[in-house]
């Protein structure tokens, strides 16, 4: 977010609201083939307008990333009582973590359709380290949510400590993200009769059993 939209709430409105609507194009028709003048006419301002809040389409795209996934990282970690949480075990807190993967998979498929589209587009679009910023300073937000969970495990020995703090989070985010936004954009092949969410439950199952300690 750059400086023009310091002190004016009115311009933090049409901020967000520009971030809204270019979520839902670039969630249903991908990254690549939407343009700024359609997010622009879409949004119900102008070009320039457009431009004096992104400069790049690089930057409304990290925009949206950061936003999107803080966004729903405050809401799932805020959708239990803070006591109640505060009483969870290390492999409790695991638990809830995976299972925001599966709340993804049930009620957010646009955050995951985007994200699949992100994840590529960020890799490849040429960029400063300072466009990219805001994005990974949400992703090491996240990483110190983690060790929260993994240094209560450790302390009252829920999670297995043969399994380093980055290969727990790196493998877990990653293979659970990677399963639920395959089945969610149709890149998984489901057998007849068979039931993703059932496939997906198995799955951070596997994980858990990997992670936590016999008896919990």
């Amino acid at each position: 977010m750059g400086d023009y939209t310091q002190g004016k709430a009115w311009k933090m409105a049409k901020y967000q609201h520009i971030l809204e609507v270019a979520f839902l194009l670039f969630s249903e028709r991908g990254i690549e083939p939407v343009t700024m003048p359609e997010v622009a006419k879409a949004s119900g301002v102008g070009r320039a307008t457009l431009y004096r809040y992104f400069e790049t389409k690089l930057d409304l795209v990290v925009a949206i990333g950061t936003w999107t996934w803080e966004k729903y990282i405050t809401m799932h970690n805020t959708s239990i009582p803070k006591e109640e949480m505060d009483l969870m075990t290390g492999a409790q807190r695991l638990r809830f973590y995976l299972d925001s993967f599966l709340d993804l998979y049930r009620n957010h498929s646009d955050l995951l359709r985007f994200n699949y589209n992100f994840n590529g587009y960020l890799r490849y679009e040429a960029g400063t380290s300072g466009q990219k910023e805001p994005y990974m300073g949400m992703v090491d937000h996240l990483g110190e949510l983690f060790h929260e969970v993994y240094e209560r495990g450790m302390r009252d020995g829920t999670l297995k400590k043969d399994v380093p703090e980055k290969m727990m989070f790196s493998s877990s985010f990653h293979i659970m993200l990677a399963a639920v936004t395959r089945y969610a954009v149709g890149l998984a092949y489901v057998i007849e009769g068979n039931d993703p969410e059932e496939e997906l439950i198995m799955l951070e199952e596997l994980l858990l059993s990997r992670f936590i300690s016999v008896g919990d």
